[in-house]
């Protein structure tokens, strides 16, 4: 190219056949980019879908138990993490149990009369109760010398029956969302103090409201100005209204307030709390007599429901407990707490069937879903596992 038309092109913004061709293989490479480019961003895509199918496809992966305290409602799926709770509540007891219970077997082959004396031993030991073991004894004696068992599998297997038997015979199932005739349905809540009565009520108010119901609290305990201060912190933190008065003030008069108050704001679920003193038994018969005159008065049959709470650690002092209050009011179910810190928790079977009164709650745990439904069936099945 000449010189003239060098400078021509330059202010024309011509370019030269050389720069032309230059430029004609650099945009059919870039032209050949940009076909590998979208070729490789189809893929991608076709991948990205292939991999977003999978993913909508794959169930999901059940959910970190760490924030478990903090959750209010329940899960959807709660039978695994029920067995496992229960399991690990029972864990202690279930120690303590079968190593005396292998220890029947140590050198020996067979059932004999010695097994079974020493069998009774380490049912009594756990707590289970005289009458209960001795009546399990004696259907296990039967049971050997007309089945001839001899394995220690074989005995394990007729001990888990004998206490299915009289477990279940004595407890049925319930569940909090029970429907009643009257509304609100009234539940009084009995029991000595440091038993787990005040947990005990904040857990069941959160279990009730769980299911949709409204629940209202009194706090009928006025002998101890902590045992209204507790009430209310569990109130507020399960988010219900609570009743009360002044320490001091007359019981009957705040569920009186309280039972008002319920019908008047068509709550579903009214749970009383009374006095725990057991050293002055009359004064209690009295106070939770007058107790449900009032209640009955302003629904009929009030309470439907009465609750003893018993503290599972302590053994054979829950028996006299469960005696003492029976006697002194008309307990129709019971809770039992704290069987995830003792090796104690015989006591379930021998209360229940001593007393005729059906276990229905309980607590294997500090959590405040740790109050749980009694099953005898999972309960026994945990406990032999």
């Amino acid at each position: 190219m000449g010189i003239f038309k060098s400078i021509k092109s330059l202010f024309l913004g011509e370019k030269s056949p050389e720069e032309k061709k230059e430029n004609n293989i650099d945009k059919t490479k870039s032209n050949d980019k940009d076909i590998e480019s979208k070729i490789k961003s189809k893929s991608k895509t076709s991948k990205e879908d292939n991999l977003k199918q999978e993913f909508l496809q794959k169930k999901p992966e059940p959910e970190s138990d760490s924030n478990q305290e903090l959750e209010l409602k329940p899960k959807t799926d709660p039978e695994p993490e029920t067995t496992s709770t229960l399991d690990k509540g029972l864990e202690k007891t279930k120690k303590s149990f079968f190593s005396k219970l292998s220890n029947l077997f140590v050198g020996r082959d067979k059932v004999d009369v010695d097994v079974l004396d020493e069998l009774e031993e380490v049912l009594i030991s756990s707590d289970v109760g005289v009458e209960t073991t001795i009546e399990i004894i004696n259907n296990i004696e039967t049971r050997v010398s007309k089945e001839k068992y001899v394995s220690k599998i074989e005995l394990n297997n007729i001990l888990k029956e004998e206490i299915s038997k009289i477990i279940v015979n004595e407890n049925s199932n319930s569940n909090f969302n029970k429907s009643t005739i009257y509304s609100p349905h009234v539940v009084m809540v009995v029991g000595v103090n440091g038993a787990g009565k005040t947990t005990t009520i904040g857990k069941l108010a959160h279990a009730y409201k769980n299911q949709g119901k409204k629940v209202m609290l009194g706090a009928s305990d006025t002998f101890r100005a902590a045992a209204i201060n507790q009430l209310q912190v569990w109130a507020d933190r399960v988010g219900v209204k609570l009743i009360k008065q002044q320490m001091g003030s007359d019981p009957a008069s705040v569920a009186y307030d309280t039972l008002k108050a319920a019908k008047s704001q068509n709550v579903d679920i009214v749970i009383i709390d009374t006095a725990g003193r057991l050293h002055n038994k009359i004064n209690l018969m009295n106070e939770l007599s007058k107790i449900k005159r009032v209640m009955d008065k302003i629904i009929p049959e009030s309470p439907h429901e009465v609750i003893l709470v018993l503290d599972g650690s302590t053994g054979q002092n829950a028996f006299e407990q469960a005696k003492q209050f029976s006697s002194a009011t008309d307990v129709n179910s019971l809770a039992i707490t704290k069987l995830d810190g003792t090796a104690k928790g015989g006591v379930v079977l021998g209360i229940s069937h001593q007393f005729k009164i059906p276990v229905k709650y309980i607590g294997i745990g500090e959590k405040i879903d740790d109050l749980k439904l009694f099953d005898p069936k999972s309960f026994v099945e945990s406990f032999f596992r």
